[in-house]
């Protein structure tokens, strides 16, 4: 069973950062694409970004060019660099695979970005 502990969130004011992290336990994940998801209340998980095994990414166009997946597959973590937040970046960040709901690991609690001044 792999347990996803993602980290890292906090208050920061629009324009500011914060860096996320995700540690992948009971797997080694180096082979799978890995992909940051949020929540915002009231709205549906949406994807934000994925890393494939090979270390491209994709994002979805909202964050491009202010958020960077990153990761480190011996450390079993992928990492989510948020630069220039603004508010309606508001919403609980999780990690898990990337691809269908049936191939994804069980979620974890995600972390709370808040983005207000």
């Amino acid at each position: 069973q792999v347990q996803l502990v993602e980290s890292g969130g906090g208050l920061v004011q629009p324009g500011g950062s914060l860096r996320l992290s995700c540690v992948a336990s009971g797997s080694s994940f180096g082979a799978y694409a890995m992909a940051w998801y949020r929540q915002a209340p009231g709205k549906l998980r949406e994807l934000v970004a994925v890393i494939f095994s090979g270390g491209s990414t994709n994002y979805v166009d909202s964050v491009k060019g202010r958020f960077t997946i990153s990761r480190d597959n011996a450390k079993n973590t992928v990492y989510l660099q948020m630069n220039s937040l603004k508010p309606e970046d508001t919403a609980v960040y999780f990690c898990n695979r990337n691809g269908p709901s049936t191939s994804r690991w069980s979620w974890g609690q995600g972390t709370q970005v808040t983005v207000s001044s």
